[in-house]
């Protein structure tokens, strides 16, 4: 069993080391226990057997008794790459006997293997090699295997699958993919009006923008798909209408992708789309998308990066990143991706 993280966008830098348990124990069966809202991501990977939907349990009633569901499946190990003091209990009140994790959140005592958390400058900085040195401090391996780029599987079965679903909406490509939200907090939100004026630069060579987000961003990615739309290019704001097994095939099928570090943005760059994306409050050596169709603007404020959800200040990170810098990012990026690109085409 391994215990998945979280968050969207930690989902997609656990890949790695989820191929690798495979790669080490070919013949198991991985089971990962993840939340709702990641499962559809886990789903889609050969690596794994199967995915069983965990939601927050309040209370330890509702604990023993998920609790009680994994001891029937009889599991030899559990990975956690989840932090949290919940996933190593659950694994404990599940009897599995080899109890694999992080020594950290009090932890300790409830597992077999209690890892110790790498210092700063032990390992490389990106956050998937976190994961992955779990396993090699286990012993699960003596190196890192090669991750350059994080990339999903099946990428042309989900962008076929996305230009389906974007016919069907009504939706004409070339599409510009648009992320404006940030699920961590405003701090990580680049204001909506940029990005809207950076898509405008970009306008001739799209036919229509979609914009992406939560059911509770709706009105923020309203605001970008008005201006857009009064500017002349056709926009469908998105926003809470789409799973997560259809945000994946729709971004695969999105010529360009504009976001902040966001689950998105992570998914984006991970199907191989050109992403660019807008850093402040983070840190994009932790955090950021990877491979060479990804590029991360931002520009230097001596607060940044904080890693605060909302800023006490004036969001000097985040302001003073320009449009036409970031219109220009995309531009050489698809110039780029696609040599015989200009900006009057169309694809």
């Amino acid at each position: 069993m391994v215990r998945a993280t979280n968050w969207l966008g930690d989902a997609v830098m656990s890949l790695p080391a989820i191929r690798a348990i495979r790669t080490v124990f070919p013949h198991a069966e991985i089971a990962v226990v993840a939340r709702p809202s990641v499962a559809d991501l886990y789903s889609r990977e050969t690596a794994i057997n199967r995915v069983i939907p965990y939601t927050a349990q309040k209370g330890l009633r509702a604990k023993r008794e998920f609790a009680a569901r994994l001891r029937t499946e009889r599991f030899d190990a559990a990975i956690l790459l989840q932090n949290a003091f919940d996933a190593a209990l659950m694994a404990w009140l599940a009897r599995i006997p080899e109890r694999i994790g992080y020594n950290r959140d009090a932890r300790g005592l409830l597992l077999t293997r209690a890892i110790r958390v790498p210092e700063s400058g032990e390992i490389p900085r990106h956050q998937r090699f976190y994961y992955l040195e779990l396993l090699r401090r286990a012993g699960m391996m003596e190196r890192f295997p090669a991750s350059e780029a994080i990339r999903l599987e099946g990428i042309p079965a989900a962008r076929e699958s996305g230009e389906t679903h974007l016919r069907a909406l009504g939706i004409a490509g070339p599409v510009l993919g648009i992320s404006p939200g940030a699920a961590y907090g405003t701090a990580k939100q680049w204001p909506p009006e940029r990005f809207a004026a950076a898509a405008k630069s970009l306008a001739p060579s799209f036919a229509s923008a979609a914009i992406f987000g939560s059911a509770a961003e709706k009105a923020l990615c309203e605001t970008v798909a008005l201006a857009l739309r009064d500017a002349g290019l056709p926009a469908r704001n998105l926003a809470g209408a789409t799973t997560l097994r259809e945000f994946i095939d729709l971004a695969a099928a999105c010529r360009l992708f504009l976001t902040n570090d966001s689950g998105a943005m992570h998914i984006a760059s991970a199907l191989g789309v050109p992403t660019v994306a807008v850093f402040g409050a983070t840190d994009d050596t932790t955090t950021g998308p990877t491979g060479p169709l990804a590029r991360v603007v931002r520009e230097h404020a001596e607060c940044s990066p904080c890693l605060l959800r909302e800023c006490p200040i004036d969001h000097r990170c985040m302001t003073r990143v320009s449009p036409e810098r970031v219109a220009a990012a995309a531009l050489q990026l698809l110039e780029e991706s696609d040599p015989a690109w200009t900006p009057e085409s169309k694809f």
